[in-house]
Parts: structure tokens; sequence; C-alpha cells
């Protein structure tokens, strides 16, 4: 050993003896290697895992909020526009929130929160933040029932603002033509495209308030009065608060209907 130590005479030995050992060393290392990289794989895949779970709570939570905010960015639109509308007007209007929606396909009729508590009649127009949505039907304690203009018993007066001529406008149940026009002579000046406003006749509706755009005259020689359809300015189908407007309560409370055989 003293003579191996100062000569290293077996050294070339040992290195030879070590190639030939270092398979076997690598052969009973690798139980413990792969166990190893077992473990670590499945934590890091369990990790994984959690991670993913946990991010994917935190996705749907974020996008509930964002559909929050995208509705409450919609309310405060709709309220802003409101507000504009009632500042155009000039008059004093209390803002109400529809509570349902009547179901009926004959009828079109809604209810929104407020009632006599809150000095409403019978009546009164509605209207929201693009033209007439109809009048109140009924009123409750805390609750009203309004009569949309596109109801089939409904009617009311308007005039053509480009040369003032006068005629009477029905519900025909429909949405984007939710109205027509009553006895328009196909001789008649009238065009698609003109805007109707309230004529302010009957003491219903105050004058000047938008009802709809005539979007389609159909004339028939053989008939006498042409077919005159018009799509409401106020969106019937989509609003979700309207304008009250509080003027003088009619000395006959009760809304206006449409003639007979306006059907």
């Amino acid at each position: 050993m003293t003579m191996d130590h100062r000569y290293r005479h077996m050294e070339s030995i040992r290195s030879g003896l070590s190639l030939l050992i270092y398979p076997l060393q690598y052969l009973v290392d690798v139980p413990v290697t792969l166990g190893n990289w077992i473990a670590d794989s499945t934590s890091t895949r369990r990790a994984l895992l959690a991670r993913n779970d946990r991010l994917t709570f935190e996705n749907l939570l974020l996008r509930e909020k964002l559909q929050k905010t995208a509705a409450l960015e919609a309310e405060n639109t709709r309220l802003r526009d409101l507000l504009d509308s009632s500042r155009k007007l000039g008059v004093e209007v209390i803002v109400a929130e529809l509570l349902a929606v009547d179901m009926d396909p004959f009828a079109r009729q809604i209810v929104v929160n407020k009632g006599s508590q809150d000095q409403l009649f019978v009546g009164q127009p509605l209207l929201d933040a693009n033209g007439v949505v109809g009048q109140i039907l009924h009123v409750g304690p805390v609750s009203s029932t309004a009569i949309m203009i596109n109801d089939p018993t409904h009617a009311i007066p308007v005039q053509v603002i480009r040369n003032g001529l006068r005629a009477i406008a029905v519900g025909t149940g429909g949405v984007d033509e939710g109205l027509a026009l009553l006895n328009i002579p196909t001789n008649a000046d009238i065009q698609e495209g003109d805007l109707l406003v309230t004529s302010g006749l009957g003491g219903r509706f105050p004058s000047g308030y938008p009802v709809g755009v005539v979007k389609r005259i159909h004339v028939d020689i053989t008939r006498p009065y042409a077919q005159v359809l018009v799509a409401p300015s106020a969106q019937l189908d989509r609003i979700r608060e309207v304008l009250l407007v509080q003027m003088a309560q009619p000395a006959a409370a009760g809304p206006e209907t449409a003639p007979t055989g306006a059907e």
C-alpha cells in the first residue's frame, strides 16, 4: 500500500475496475433516480392541475364581474339617455322601471313600479329615450299597467312633421311595423321615411313627441286608402325604464282606443 501510495502502481488497475463497475453503479442507481423523477413529475402535474383549477375559478369570477359591469354600463347609458330626453322635453317627468311584460300574444302591455302614491293617473303618457311608448291603463297603489302604442286596441293622433298631414296611428301588434295609419288616401303626400309626431289632438299626448317613421306604403288601386305601416321610434321590445310625463290629468281619464274596425 505504501509503494502504491508513493508510486501509484495500482492507479491503472483502479481506473479499469471503476470503468467496469460504473454500469453496475448506474443500474443500481436507476430505481432511485426513476423514483425521484416520477415523484417530481407527479408533484409537478398535481401542482399544475391545482393551478389550472384555481385559474379557471378566478376566470369565472372575473367574467361574472365583467358581465355585471357591462350590465351597469348599459343601465347607466339608458338612464343618461332618459335624463337627456327629459331635459329636451322641458317637462317634469318620473322615471319608472319595468316590473313585468304581458305575455299575451294579442296584447302589448307592461307593468311599471309606480302607482297612485306617485301621483300616476290613467292616460298618463309613457316615453323612452327615443319616442312615445304608450299610456297608463290601470293604476294601483305601488304599480301600474300601461298599454303600448303597438297594442291592436290602441290609437294615437299623429301628424307628418314634413308637411303637417294628420292621421290616426293604430297598433298592429308587431314591433318592426308596430303601427298602421288609418284612412290615408292613395294620393296623400306621405313618403317612406317621414317622421310622425304626436299632434296633440284629443288632449291625451302633448304635441311634438316622436311616434314613428313611415316604413312601408302599399297602394292598391282597387281600394280608396293606402296601407301605411310605421316603425315605432321607441324601442318597445327592449325598454327597461320609461319616462312618465307629469301633466294635467285629463277630465275624462281613460286611454285612447282604436276606432271600431281598426283591426
